[in-house]
């Protein structure tokens, strides 16, 4: 969520060359699916939790009650790709890949539904996504740009989980979870210093390169507390996500205020209305693009095996090539990435298909 969000805001921002437009666009899937950390689950003290099945831990988490927390969140992530050092750090490129492959503390702050803050601290820079009412600012110390957009009024209300907190990657992981993903209560452990059980998901399916998930349940809120997501054949986790402290009091409502530093180079962006009825891309279909060239994400395949596809543009035919040509390897109708959990394939007609399966299962979706 919050890296294709940056991935628009560094096309919004314009003055961009191709390698700034391209190497975002082949990482950010990775981004969506690892914005995660290795944290062991902490068992060296029994806490005590009554036995509770799977179906139980799972409707303690669709119950969950909690709107106001405030934590700190570690990041890391084992995908098996190759040195990315070269393409340097900051915001750019290089920084969007340097969420792959590096350590990442943030520092998350939710005050209802409509009040979230995600900080995330690195050594010499910071960035921040603040949501205030419907008021939303993505901020780049490093870069030192800003962008500021208002939310459009939709129906319903129904709230998403806050981005950068494991109850995030979760709602994604349990949309759908049956029939295609096994269910267990594996065991209870303690996370930030509080007793969860952990749920297990097994997909059934064997065409994902996803071997199974484990998730921290939180045993007196339902707040999942950590993620761990496996992948065939490796060992260490690939993706994890995890607290490493947690406070359940309201967070100070200054931390929603956000006003850009001085020297900062500040965007607007005017988000489009959505009324509700476009297609969702799940008959395969190509939805047809907007008035204004918008153009929706077409999904194929289901549960662990779903594969996304959006538009871009094309290639590069010169400036980035070179940087492209490190990443990926060529196939069938264009280049590809793929890491332990999950595969990017950049098409010569300009389209971008990611998921978690194999490379040649995006070449199939592509034709």
């Amino acid at each position: 969520m919050v890296a294709w969000s940056a991935w628009d805001r560094r096309r919004s921002l314009g003055g961009m060359s191709l390698s700034r437009r391209w190497i975002p666009a082949l990482v950010a899937p990775l981004v969506v699916a690892a914005g995660v950390v290795t944290v062991p689950l902490v068992a060296d003290a029994d806490p005590g939790l009554p036995e509770r099945s799977a179906a139980e831990v799972l409707e303690l988490v669709a119950t969950s009650q909690e709107s106001t927390f405030s934590g700190t969140v570690e990041q890391t992530s084992e995908l098996g790709l190759p040195d990315l050092g070269a393409l340097g750090g900051g915001g750019g490129e290089g920084g969007v890949l340097e969420l792959l492959t590096s350590s990442h503390e943030a520092r998350v702050y939710v005050d209802g539904p409509e009040r979230s803050r995600l900080q995330v601290l690195d050594q010499m820079s910071q960035r921040d996504v603040v949501r205030n009412g419907d008021e939303v600012w993505l901020y780049d110390s490093d870069e030192k740009t800003a962008l500021n957009t208002t939310l459009p009024e939709h129906e319903g209300g129904e709230r998403d989980a806050p981005a950068g907190t494991p109850a995030e990657l979760v709602q994604a992981l349990l949309e759908g979870a049956e029939p295609t993903t096994e269910v267990s209560v594996t065991d209870t452990a303690s996370v930030a210093g509080r007793g969860v059980y952990q749920l297990r998901l097994d997909p059934r399916a064997g065409e994902t390169l996803v071997d199974f998930v484990t998730v921290a349940v939180d045993a007196e809120t339902g707040m999942p507390l950590a993620v761990q997501v496996h992948a065939v054949g490796q060992q260490a986790p690939a993706f994890s996500i995890a607290f490493t402290d947690l406070d359940l009091d309201t967070p100070d409502a200054s931390l929603f205020s956000f006003t850009p530093p001085p020297g900062t180079e500040v965007t607007k962006k005017d988000l489009p209305e959505h009324d509700g009825h476009e297609s969702d891309g799940h008959d395969g279909a190509r939805p047809e693009a907007g008035p204004e060239g918008d153009d929706a994400p077409v999904v194929s395949g289901e549960g662990w095996a779903t594969v996304v596809e959006v538009e871009t543009g094309g290639l590069p035919e010169s400036e980035g090539t070179a940087m492209l040509e490190q990443l990926t390897v060529p196939v069938e109708g264009g280049r590809a990435l793929q890491t332990s959990l999950v595969s990017v394939l950049l098409t010569d007609d300009g389209r971008v298909l990611a998921g978690a399966v194999g490379v040649d299962q995006l070449v199939a979706a592509a034709r």
